[in-house]
């Protein structure tokens, strides 16, 4: 009998078992894949996320892995360019975009470091219910066994097609149709920062990550998939031709280490979080467009808010249910707000966005500032501050 069993082992997984159990609690985690192992991403840490990883020790895991340390970031929209960085958070100065296979061993070892029991190549196909409660989960071992096991709290960390979420019937609470797909692929010898490039219906991301290789990807609106899926590779070169002609020059000195990867499948919801005996963290919670990349650092602030409200009350029905609801409560305030910042990205109309950074060009704080919204270490309500809100009424 287990105290928590997590299913899904990546970004939120890792670090809500481990978090679990430096609180003394006995955990299984169960991941399908057999690590190290590749998956979809824009790979980006935000400094929130960086900041995370400070704390729970195991950022100089990822700064000794190869991943390129990024300190400056760029924008380039129709008729305005701006320069700076996200402010520090707790002194940080410095943000990184792993690959995963090279992430997820990092927080996967972190949590057995912790004294999680953690099995790979683990197939969970149902949850056992008991008195109208979530009290374990059948699964199927890496010889072909069956096998189950109970826990007081089940989480599901297994993604946007969670099976914790379709069994334990948590619907979607908010949701909004699919906005973009993007086709990507790693570079060698192009150079780069952390670079967003747009115009009206494309959009280019640039992060510098393990090997110095380049991750180089490029948005299309959803209702250009599947003629961009037939053409993968002009649409995906002509989209940094059209929209970042600087970059695209930098590209021809370089090459394309691996395949194209690409998805248009970028769901974007909420789902109810929490019920009798189970709960959501990361994207089988939230899902949203991938464009802002905040997936990886929501997953971690996730993890750290839900075994912080759960604290040592898991074991009391009511107080583990009021912090249960408090971890639901949480999800609709900053998670929301950058819900609705990603998707207003991926509507891949520049206009409005681009007015307003127009009237930031000159003013270094306000421009450092409005990148700190999006790495987490400012609200976007106290980014838009009196000061601010006169400059751009003037």
């Amino acid at each position: 009998m287990y105290d928590v069993i997590v299913i899904g082992a990546r970004c939120a997984g890792s670090p809500t078992a481990m978090l679990f159990a430096r609180q003394g609690y006995r955990v299984l985690l169960l991941e399908k894949a057999r690590f190290p192992q590749d998956t979809l991403s824009s790979h980006y840490l935000h400094m929130q996320g960086v900041a995370l990883l400070e704390r729970w020790g195991l950022l100089d895991r990822v700064r000794d892995s190869g991943a390129q340390p990024i300190t400056h970031q760029i924008y380039q929209g129709p008729d305005v360019r701006i320069e700076g960085f996200s402010l520090p958070i707790d002194g940080l100065t410095t943000t990184y975009a792993p690959r995963r296979y090279v992430l997820d061993p990092i927080l996967a070892e972190g949590a057995v470091a912790s004294g999680v029991d953690f099995r790979q190549g683990c197939a969970v196909k149902d949850l056992l219910w008991e008195n109208d409660r979530v009290a374990g989960v059948r699964y199927t071992t890496p010889g072909g066994t069956e096998t189950t096991e109970r826990a007081r709290l089940v989480v599901g960390a297994d993604g946007m097609r969670s099976l914790v979420a379709r069994k334990a019937g948590a619907e979607n609470v908010i949701e909004h149709p699919r906005m973009t797909t993007t086709y990507y692929s790693y570079w060698s010898n192009v150079p780069a920062d952390f670079e967003l490039y747009e115009r009206p219906g494309r959009w280019i991301g640039v992060l510098p990550t393990n090997d110095d290789l380049t991750l180089l990807m490029a948005y299309f609106p959803q209702a250009d998939y599947h003629q961009v899926r037939r053409n993968a590779e002009p649409a995906y070169l002509d989209a940094f031709r059209t929209t970042a002609p600087e970059l695209y020059e930098r590209m021809q000195s370089g090459r394309r280490e691996e395949q194209l990867y690409g998805t248009g499948h970028q769901e974007n919801y909420f789902r109810k979080a929490w019920g009798p005996g189970w709960v959501l963290v990361g994207d089988a919670v939230n899902h949203k467009d991938s464009i802002t990349a905040r997936g990886i650092t929501e997953a971690f602030v996730q993890a750290q808010s839900l075994t912080a409200l759960v604290g040592d009350r898991l074991h009391d029905d009511a107080g583990l249910a009021s912090a249960l609801r408090r971890y639901e409560n949480e999800l609709g305030n900053e998670a929301l707000n950058h819900y609705q910042g990603a998707l207003n990205v991926a509507e891949l109309k520049p206009e409005g966005r681009t007015e307003m950074l127009r009237k930031l060009v000159g003013h270094q704080e306000h421009i450092d500032r409005y990148f700190s919204t999006l790495s987490g270490a400012i609200s976007i309500d106290d980014f838009y501050n009196d000061e601010l809100l006169t400059l751009l009424d003037s």
